[in-house]
């Protein structure tokens, strides 16, 4: 798996995971409200909660295909996390944050993916180079990032 799979897969699954709960919760009610009402109604709830069931399960396996607020995984992941890191400027700091090995190497690695055509042993420039085509190739996977985090 390429280390930018790694990275979209690693936010838009915390975003995945983020909003499961909440779709689990709003199939409860229906359920809950059906066995107190007469047999129109109950056949009613369970219509409701056939209709919401896959909503959910088609809204968890196209979480990439949605918006997915990048800006806000990233923050509750970097408030989770004991140390402070960067993730809006340094690709090293979003690496870190999501867990993913930061190193010159793999950083060198990402940056042959992304077809960078610069010096990568100038860092300073590959690094800077990487993290806004990172934040731009996850707005177009789907990911909604600020502009100022793109190109």
């Amino acid at each position: 798996m390429s280390i930018f799979s790694r990275i979209k897969d690693a936010i838009f699954g915390s975003a995945a995971a983020q909003e499961s709960p909440p779709a689990a919760s709003t199939s409860a009610p229906p359920a809950q409200g059906a066995p107190g009402t007469p047999a129109a109604n109950g056949t009613a709830s369970a219509s409701a909660a056939q209709e919401a069931t896959p909503a959910p399960a088609s809204g968890s396996s196209a979480a990439p295909m949605s918006q997915v607020d990048v800006e806000a995984v990233l923050t509750g992941l970097a408030a989770k996390k004991g140390q402070k890191l960067d993730w809006r400027k340094s690709i090293v700091d979003l690496m870190k944050l999501l867990d993913l090995d930061s190193s010159l190497d793999a950083r060198k690695e990402l940056a042959k993916e992304l077809n960078y055509t610069g010096d990568t042993s100038d860092s300073a420039s590959m690094n800077v180079w990487l993290h806004k085509q990172v934040m731009s190739k996850l707005a177009a996977s789907g990911g909604k990032v600020p502009d100022d985090l793109k190109d």
